[in-house]
């Protein structure tokens, strides 16, 4: 009996997979850490958190489009890919040796560098995987995979700060070890398919009147939700705020990647059935409704419910919104596209979080997330009134 083909994973997907998988072990065993670190070991103020995450989004942001234009138009994917993780891996070695908050703004330039290098190729690698069909499945699942890494991660971090007596740097250095490991299963196993003469010599033009107008909508609502959406710093250090301990926080964000892992590809899936325009929307819903829950509770216990329920959001839109993007798109300028896509929201998000550190030091932390939630819904409303007017007008 033959597999499924919407429901089985292709080698290459499955080791890409893999790689993040690795990747986001290194990367999720120092992020919750790192706000910490700038706070209470570099002695940082909280709108210098806020600073650094921007910049480096905003890094990631420039490069996501360069790259990936180029990727399409040099017709290669895997060259952009290792690099990018390259970089990722050298970077946390830089945080190791910070002395002061400039150096790890630094080594986050570097690391957000190498995230701006790789995400559009390694996007366009996937969507050579995938089927009309299985676009959803395919994207949610690499989102599922990258989630473990997120809860294996810092998992990690609190046995190694154990054991290391809450020595931040060397868990630092040890985070290494994994981002090393997924570079080189990265260039011994990912394979790239190569494109017929034909299309190599097509040129590459994209011109917004061209554009479907339902991915022009989707663009311009991500990039209003982007605006309000902040690093998830600001969610931890509001956790710690409310009274949790650093290992409780580190706790509750492990479980809030638990969830993403579990609900990544099911959510994909659902995309598939019922079309991930619906999907992206409620995901947007429930982003508004955390964010806003956040900036309200004064209860830690509520921590241990928000973040599951944000878990969700992440699982409704990350992966699915790529998919979205490939209902409109072909393989061979899809690197460009996904660039375009994501240096537009990651240019908003660096505002986010730049707005976000503003408004926690200059109000308290319950501005930054009431603000959040307020452009969420104001994406969502634009989203789905518009939606309904350009659908009765076909």
């Amino acid at each position: 009996m033959k597999p499924d083909k919407k429901s089985s994973i292709p080698k290459n997907v499955l080791y890409l997979s893999l790689v993040s998988l690795f990747n986001d072990i290194a990367s999720e065993m120092i992020y919750p850490i790192v706000p910490l670190f700038l706070t209470s070991v570099l002695n940082a103020p909280v709108a210098i958190v806020g600073l650094i995450e921007g910049v480096a989004e905003a890094t990631a942001s420039l490069l996501k489009f360069i790259s990936g234009y180029w990727s399409d138009k040099i017709h290669k994917r895997k060259v952009f890919v290792v690099f990018g993780y390259g970089f990722g891996a050298v970077s946390k070695l830089l945080i190791a040796v910070a002395m002061g908050w400039p150096f790890v703004l630094f080594a986050r330039f570097i690391d957000r560098m190498g995230k701006g290098i790789r995400t559009s190729a390694r996007d366009a690698l996937l969507l050579q995987n995938t089927t009309k069909n299985n676009k959803g499945f395919i994207f949610g699942f690499h989102r599922a995979t990258d989630s473990l890494g997120a809860v294996i991660g810092p998992l990690l971090a609190l046995f190694l700060m154990t054991v290391l007596n809450e020595n931040m740097r060397m868990t630092f250095m040890i985070a290494f070890v994994p981002a090393f490991i997924g570079v080189i299963l990265l260039m011994i196993f990912v394979k790239e398919k190569n494109q017929p003469p034909e299309e190599v010599k097509k040129r590459i033009h994209i011109s917004w009147k061209e554009i479907n107008p339902h991915l022009k909508l989707f663009f311009i609502i991500s990039m209003i939700f982007a605006v309000g959406n902040s690093a998830d710093a600001f969610l931890i250090l509001r956790s710690k705020e409310l009274g949790l301990t650093t290992t409780f926080t580190v706790l509750a964000y492990v479980l809030y990647n638990i969830v993403q892992t579990v609900v990544s590809t099911p959510g994909g899936q659902l995309a598939d059935k019922i079309g991930a325009r619906k999907v992206f929307a409620i995901g947007l819903g429930i982003f508004a409704c955390v964010y806003f829950a956040f900036g309200l509770i004064n209860n830690p216990l509520f921590v241990w419910v928000l973040f599951p329920i944000y878990g969700i959001y992440v699982a409704f839109t990350d992966g699915v919104s790529k998919a979205y993007i490939a209902e409109f798109i072909t393989e061979r300028e899809s690197g460009t596209y996904f660039g375009v896509y994501q240096t537009g929201t990651a240019i908003c998000q660096f505002l986010a979080s730049f707005i976000g550190g503003a408004l926690w030091t200059k109000f308290g932390s319950h501005s930054t997330f009431l603000y959040g939630a307020a452009m969420a819904s104001i994406a969502l409303l634009i989203f789905i009134t518009s939606a309904a007017v350009m659908k009765r007008k076909v």
